[in-house]
């Protein structure tokens, strides 16, 4: 839950969805692009949303301090 509540947090910052700020943290750099797959257009459009977010290093190292269990 750690996770969950830490990008609901920045989602609430930068008034964007926890999918799209989720999307923004993994695109960092030039050269990374997810790719995320989907049926609905709503959730196309929410990911693409993701490449308008533009994160601050403070949320990109509370983002990346987060320590996430591992398991499935």
């Amino acid at each position: 839950m750690s996770v969950v509540h830490a990008v609901q947090m920045v989602a609430t910052e930068v008034a964007a969805t926890p999918a799209s700020v989720a999307l923004a943290w993994l695109a960092q750099g030039d050269d990374i692009v997810p790719i995320p797959g989907t049926k609905h257009v709503s959730r196309m459009e929410e990911n693409a949303a993701a490449t308008g977010i533009t994160l601050s290093a403070q949320q990109v190292a509370r983002l990346s301090a987060i320590e996430a269990p591992v398991g499935g």
